[in-house]
């Protein structure tokens, strides 16, 4: 990627390199959490000047993902909320990267113990959108029904007084090997998402 750092800041090549750096870092088993957001952040910059909404809104993603795997969920959930709200407006309701993004606003509702939006969100909007666009058996679907059931397992009006019901599990589905569970897979930098 340094091969590309003569040249100048609004050529392609380098903002997909310094993109697919910042990505690889984020995808890298030995997380290189810390060292990857930096390069995810100058990436989202130079996108935001040089690049069209779809380029800008996989590096948001991208970022809003680092964020969160690094325990920085307040962060992470105002890029989360942002990146839905505007492939709604883009893509519509039905599209799939809309309902992904708007499972990865529960996944961090559900991570910082916002049941109730987090159950609205998923029992309201989510749920009957993704069975109707993509079917009752799509991966974005069966994810959007397990999160709704951590929500109501794990909500204090269900679990209040009953310490054999509180289960504490909410948080568990996030973390190993299960992490891609909880926020999108980071997307590509080049090419259409």
């Amino acid at each position: 990627w340094k091969t590309y750092l003569g040249r100048p800041e609004s050529n392609g090549f380098r903002c997909m390199a310094l993109g697919a750096l910042g990505e690889a870092l984020l995808r890298n088993p030995t997380s290189r959490l810390e060292e990857a957001l930096p390069l995810l952040e100058a990436s989202l910059a130079l996108r935001r000047r040089y690049c069209d909404e779809t380029a800008i809104l996989v590096a948001q993603n991208n970022l809003a993902t680092c964020l969160g795997q690094l325990e920085r969920h307040d962060e992470a959930l105002v890029v989360f909320r942002a990146i839905y709200a505007r492939r709604a407006v883009i893509l519509g309701d039905s599209h799939d990267r809309t309902i992904s993004s708007g499972n990865n606003v529960a996944a961090v509702l559900l991570k910082i113990h916002q049941w109730d939006e987090a159950k609205t969100l998923l029992r309201d909007k989510l749920r009957p959108v993704a069975r109707r666009s993509l079917g009752v058996d799509h991966d974005i679907t069966l994810t959007i029904d397990q999160h709704l059931a951590l929500a109501i397992a794990d909500s204090p009006e269900r679990t209040r007084g009953n310490p054999r019901l509180s289960t504490g599990k909410a948080g568990s589905v996030y973390n190993g090997s299960t992490q891609a569970q909880t926020y999108s897979k980071p997307r590509p930098s080049c090419g259409t998402w």
